[in-house]
């Protein structure tokens, strides 16, 4: 995790002190990247403590394609609430809107239909058309984002297969460095290890690109804690190798090996 602690210690001192929607401030740097290679290890960070069943949790919710945060919660994930409290315009009490796995499992097209960008991004992989630039999934929806919680930080993703290996590149519009990106960089390294297994191809490199990257106000000080800590070496993911559809994992397929890591360090997180 050696990028994302030298990225972490760039924005803390070099970055433009500025507003931002929450209230709480920040400082930020815009147009960063990191790479991930599979091979190293998966990419938990070991300087504090990376709640990783709420990583699986999440993602197999959006996996599901629901917008409702019940599903989550029942996983003892508890991260969506307060931007469901928080919204609104919720139709329903756990009601998320049509946000990260609607968009993936459930795009509306404009004459009505849905697209399973998921399924379709994995039937691209196992076709003869495996060599595609358009393997893309997209969270980002224009036409929806009122009907969301919370419009899409992570908003995109990309696959490609290149020498037996599967490449996943995600973008990220807004990446809080403390709290949010570690959570990413694991969920994000976790699908691409899950879509890799069920295709039939190693689990190659995790590029993770950022738009606006930052530290709330709030969060120097934990910063400051973590980045004096060393880092331990990279634990192990390990999947059922018995799963071979995307819709079939479960919590207890997804397990993290030797993961040894620093307390946890307690952190508001802005809404």
């Amino acid at each position: 995790m050696k990028q994302y602690l030298e990225l972490l210690e760039e924005v803390l001192e070099e970055g433009d002190e500025g507003p931002d929607r929450t209230g709480v401030g920040t400082k930020s740097l815009f147009g960063k990247q990191m790479k991930f290679d599979m091979e190293d290890g998966f990419p938990a960070v070991t300087t504090k403590e990376l709640k990783f069943k709420k990583v699986k949790a999440e993602l197999l919710w959006f996996l599901e394609g629901t917008r409702d945060i019940k599903s989550l919660q029942e996983k003892g994930c508890h991260i969506w609430d307060a931007n469901v409290e928080n919204w609104e315009d919720r139709e329903f009490e756990t009601d998320a809107g049509r946000i990260y796995g609607v968009q993936w499992r459930h795009w509306k097209t404009s004459n009505g239909k849905e697209v399973d960008q998921i399924k379709k991004a994995i039937n691209k992989i196992n076709s003869d058309d495996w060599h595609s630039r358009q393997n893309i999934v997209v969270a980002f929806n224009p036409g929806e984002l009122d009907q969301m919680a919370l419009p899409p930080c992570h908003y995109s993703f990309q696959l490609r297969v290149s020498n037996g290996s599967l490449d996943l590149l995600m973008t990220q519009r807004s990446a809080d460095m403390f709290l949010g990106v570690p959570f990413n960089i694991a969920s994000y390294s976790l699908l691409l290890h899950m879509i890799a297994q069920i295709t039939g191809y190693r689990p190659g490199t995790f590029v993770h690109s950022l738009g606006d990257t930052h530290i709330y106000l709030n969060h120097i000080e934990q910063v400051e804690e973590q980045l004096d800590r060393p880092p331990y070496p990279r634990p192990e993911l390990k999947l059922n190798p018995a799963i071979k559809d995307i819709d079939n994992f479960t919590m207890d397929d997804i397990e993290l090996k030797n993961y040894k890591h620093h307390p946890h360090i307690k952190a508001p997180m802005a809404v």
